[in-house]
């Protein structure tokens, strides 16, 4: 019976989030109780959680982890300054008159916007309130329309910098060493937060090409559903109008990720850059006031505050997970499955995707990935395309009606015009070109591993 406490964790964990009640505290409070329990009952030592101090000492002096409130601050000050709005409204102007081409400026905007926020929440909800009102009285249907920007939101999963790969990289980098040292490696390689950077990169490109061709061929199949009123698109812009409203976000954009990829900087450094740009765009555009500051800096200190209270609530359940033999059930559990290590990656992406439906990306990379993840890598899986599978994973369950989260932020910002069942609809298609992602991914696996690689 003792041998099933950590399955029992795991089940009441899930049951309080399922309730809603707070993941941070949710995480440590199950833990501390069925410490407590257990050691009444005597199948618990409390002197386990001695090794307590040190984990939390761990994270907050993780010098990766201090990227995560950098990038969140870039993004946000682009947001906050509508740099975004001023992207769309170029882009737009520069395709107007080519049908499906405002759908295509959503993808392009949506990609960048991807790559300076890495939250999906923000850039859904911006592309919906931006974008999702021209689209429709350019005659777009809703279909189309919606599902368009919900799958382009879904892009700060997987385009770097992302914050899902900056939190993702690190317990993969965790799981990686666990997992040599208990094969008897005691020189162990490593993988980095740049390492994951560069795996997504193709990976997220060929997703944006997927999307552009998919809007391109449904012009041409079924051109009714695309722009009938050319009209609300606006004017081309001027070769002046277009440099100055693209060229300082790509610049931006363009140096974090080249100065990680080039090994100039570690992503926590260029994050500090990412964010000194952002504040200095937000200058140039005349865009920075005392309550812009004041926005930016409580949004991110508010996403960072969550982060890291998830981060310290799992390091307390893994811990007491653990000390039931937490891990070696896993293990065995696995060990067990037929297959052997194919069967074993089917059912955890199986059951990440299920989870995405009512977890935040957080919570599942600090309470899963760091359960399954070091049994995975001792089976031989490249950690970089394990955790880029892991990503579009959960991002395709993101945006997967009926419980998406994608699906939810832009539910929260479409008119009433538009129902539920259009937006559902709109989104199968990107599901479909998601999932032939991950197919790729499993035949040809040096698409997400070639180039960190490469780049070593």
């Amino acid at each position: 019976m003792i041998e099933l406490v950590p399955l029992f964790m795991f089940a009441a964990v899930f049951a309080a989030l399922i309730l809603g009640y707070p993941a941070g505290a949710t995480l440590a409070g199950v833990a501390l109780a069925f410490a407590l329990g257990g050691a009444l009952f005597g199948v618990f030592d409390l002197g386990d959680l001695g090794f307590l101090p040190g984990r939390l000492f761990g994270i907050v002096t993780n010098q990766t982890l201090l990227a995560v409130p950098l990038f969140v601050f870039m993004g946000v000050m682009l947001e906050k300054t509508r740099i975004a709005e001023r992207l769309l409204a170029c882009l737009t102007g520069l395709m107007s008159g080519a049908r499906g081409g405002l759908a295509c400026a959503v993808i392009l905007v949506g990609m960048l916007m991807s790559a300076s926020t890495g939250i999906v929440g923000a850039t859904v909800v911006t592309l919906g309130l931006i974008a999702l009102p021209t689209m429709l009285k350019a005659g777009y249907d809703s279909r189309v329309a919606t599902g368009t920007i919900a799958a382009t939101g879904t892009l700060g999963q997987i385009i770097p910098p992302s914050i899902v790969l900056v939190l993702l990289g690190d317990v993969l980098s965790n799981a990686y060493s666990q997992a040599q040292l208990e094969q008897g490696i005691f020189a162990p390689q490593t993988v980095s937060v740049g390492d994951l950077f560069a795996g997504a990169l193709i990976p997220g490109l060929l997703l944006v090409v997927f999307y552009l061709a998919f809007i391109l061929i449904t012009a041409w199949l079924r051109p009714e559903r695309l722009e009938t009123n050319v009209e609300q698109m606006g004017e081309r812009p001027s070769a002046k109008e277009l440099a100055l409203g693209l060229a300082p976000p790509l610049v931006l954009i363009v140096a974090v990720l080249g100065a990680i990829l080039g090994g100039y900087s570690t992503p926590t450094e260029a994050a500090g850059v990412g964010a000194f740009g952002a504040v200095l765009l937000a200058l140039a555009y005349g865009r920075l006031n005392l309550s812009t500051l004041r926005e930016t800096s409580r949004e991110t200190l508010k996403t960072t505050a969550m982060v890291f209270f998830i981060l310290v609530g799992a390091s307390i359940f893994s811990l007491v997970f653990r000390a039931y033999g937490g891990d070696e059930l896993v293990r065995a559990v696995f060990e067990d499955m037929p297959g052997g290590a194919i069967g074993a990656l089917i059912i955890v992406m199986f059951v990440l995707f299920l989870l995405g439906f009512i977890l935040d990306f957080i919570e599942i990379t600090f309470v899963v990935v760091p359960i399954v993840g070091p049994v995975l890598l001792a089976m031989g899986f490249d950690p970089v395309w394990l955790g880029i599978m892991i990503a579009i994973n959960l991002q395709t369950s993101f945006l997967t009606p009926p419980f998406g989260f994608s699906l939810f932020y832009l539910r929260g910002v479409t008119p009433a015009s538009v129902t539920t069942p259009s937006i559902y609809r709109g989104a199968l298609p990107f599901i479909g070109l998601q999932i032939l992602m991950l197919g790729l991914l499993v035949l040809v696996p040096e698409l997400a591993t070639w180039l960190p690689y490469a780049l070593r």
